[in-house]
């Protein structure tokens, strides 16, 4: 989709209370089992015994497949933040060990060269018989040459001791290089298991929502997509109605309109999750990514975000601030102003605008405080 202008915040108002963001819900009771004229219960896609066929089910039966399809993809969110954070720090453990290596690249020339010139001394100390240079000016029977050859041997000895010293401390060095540089590759050992758990996770999740959702009729599917709207619309009208817009009129900074128009530009882009762009995002990915535009590196989950970045108030916010969502941080969008928000909702989605309270809000944090 082409960039779209600042000018068209204007009428995020009139379409922000009508979105496509599923908002995941909480974990639900299933609906009591109906028997059937037979006896023999059918089974409806909410997992539960119902007489109805699938092309009539209640709506209370839809809404409890909606509440699970939400759960569903909330895992999986929350599995995608583990296993971005889990890639993030393997990033990071790698450049650490490439670090550690190149440092026990030049500590090994080191060695080499102090063990030859140390390879020296000792050779030279077998060259006089091993009797000390100091010795030897004491029988060359002249005092001056005596006093002046003691001065240089006494600078020998300490240019020898210097030598071996800096010799131990290079070899001690090399040893904390390669057990940093072995605890490191443990770690990326660990973290490369986390990943895999993380990702069997949020396909595994994603799976069971899309199969759950295509056992749906089309019919159903439209009902399903109208009362997602719905309940996000609710939740927007109650968010709007509590008058905080009255109180938001933060103006964006430089890097924040930025950040925005980066996000904007975005929109129509498929979710996928652990994507940064440029062809596809997942939430934090759109986020974190925005903001690398702007000139403003974040972390790259919204659990980090929400720990790292600065919390202000909601009243405060302005756009190109973040949106962080539900208890467990799992979601977060891009407030564009007007009570709206960009995000990238969950899979089989895209890139869009939504109203800032169709979700429960977490807090609120702005990357360029």
């Amino acid at each position: 989709m082409s960039k779209r202008s600042t000018t068209t915040m204007a009428a995020v108002a009139l379409v922000c209370a009508v979105t496509v963001l599923t908002a995941p819900g909480a974990a639900f009771a299933a609906p009591s089992p109906t028997p059937s004229p037979s006896g023999s219960p059918s089974r409806n896609p909410s997992g539960t015994s119902s007489s109805t066929p699938s092309s009539a089910l209640k709506n209370a039966d839809l809404e409890a497949v909606r509440k699970k399809i939400d759960k569903l993809y909330h895992d999986a969110a929350v599995a995608t933040d583990e296993y971005n954070a889990a890639e993030e720090k393997a990033d990071k453990q790698s450049v650490e060990i490439v670090k550690l290596a190149q440092k026990i690249a030049a500590g090994q020339k080191k060695l080499d060269r102090l063990e030859s010139s140390a390879g020296a001394a000792a050779r030279e100390q077998y060259r006089t018989g091993g009797i000390p240079r100091e010795a030897q000016f004491m029988l060359s029977g002249d005092p001056q040459q005596f006093l002046d050859n003691a001065g240089r041997a006494y600078q020998g000895q300490q240019a020898t001791k210097n030598l071996l010293s800096e010799l131990t401390r290079t070899q001690k060095d090399l040893a904390g290089y390669a057990e940093d540089a072995s605890a490191k590759w443990k770690d990326l050992e660990e973290g490369r298991k986390k990943k895999a758990a993380s990702k069997k996770k949020v396909e595994k999740q994603i799976k069971e929502a899309q199969a759950l959702e295509g056992k749906l009729e089309k019919k159903e599917r439209e009902r399903l997509k109208k009362l997602e709207e719905d309940a996000e619309r609710k939740a927007q009208t109650a968010w709007l109605s509590s008058g905080v817009l009255k109180e938001i009129d933060g103006k964006a900074s430089k890097a924040g309109k930025e950040a925005v128009q980066f996000a904007t530009a975005q929109m129509g882009k498929p979710y996928v999750w652990g994507a940064e762009g440029p062809k596809s995002y997942d939430c934090s990915g759109l986020t974190s990514q925005a903001w690398a535009a702007a000139g403003t590196l974040i972390p790259r989950t919204s659990q980090e975000q929400w720990k790292q970045l600065k919390h202000v108030d909601i009243e405060d916010m302005r756009p190109g601030d973040l949106i962080i969502y539900f208890d467990d941080a799992s979601h977060v969008g891009m407030y564009i102003g007007d009570g709206a928000i960009i995000h990238a909702p969950r899979p089989g989605r895209t890139v869009t605008m939504a109203g800032a309270g169709s979700m429960a809000i977490l807090g609120v944090v702005r990357p360029d405080a």
